[in-house]
């Protein structure tokens, strides 16, 4: 008779990423929603997808806690992945549909922007390169290595 040895190891540790959802919000007037974080400067509201949640879900609720607007998802744009930290940033197109300009925890000020003035605002890394990608639309959906 044969006998497997039951395995205390595990041999397979769960993967390690970090998976992001931010929103390009333009309102009726083509500004755009910048939150001005603590450490990064302007930049679009968004941050960690929680166990349970999906994408646009995480999106939704990312936008609401650091700004105060509720939104619309209207499109799926793309995907920025670094590729050393092992972290995919998601980004999603959306309209504000309700509440009120709110600074939170996470964000000191915020407000809508001429889209060319707030370009101009965002210098954190990459991050003023994922709103063009995702004001572009002929790009749409992207995937872009870093």
């Amino acid at each position: 008779m044969l006998s497997k040895e039951k395995n205390t190891e595990n041999k397979f540790s769960p993967p390690k990423h970090i998976i992001s959802a931010a929103t390009i919000v333009i309102n009726e007037q083509n500004q755009i929603l910048l939150i001005k974080g603590p450490q990064r400067g302007w930049e679009m509201p968004g941050g960690q997808v929680e166990e349970g949640e999906s994408l646009k879900e995480a999106a939704i609720r990312e936008t609401k806690e650091e700004s105060g607007i509720d939104i619309e998802v209207l499109k799926f744009c793309g995907v920025f992945q670094n590729v050393s930290g092992s972290i995919c940033n998601t980004l999603f197109l959306a309209k504000p549909i309700g509440g009120k300009l709110t600074t939170s925890s996470e964000s000191i000020e915020v407000g809508y922007f001429p889209i060319e003035e707030a370009l101009t605002m965002v210098t954190w890394k990459n991050f003023k390169q994922r709103i063009e990608y995702c004001l572009n639309e002929n790009s749409h959906p992207f995937y872009i290595e870093f």
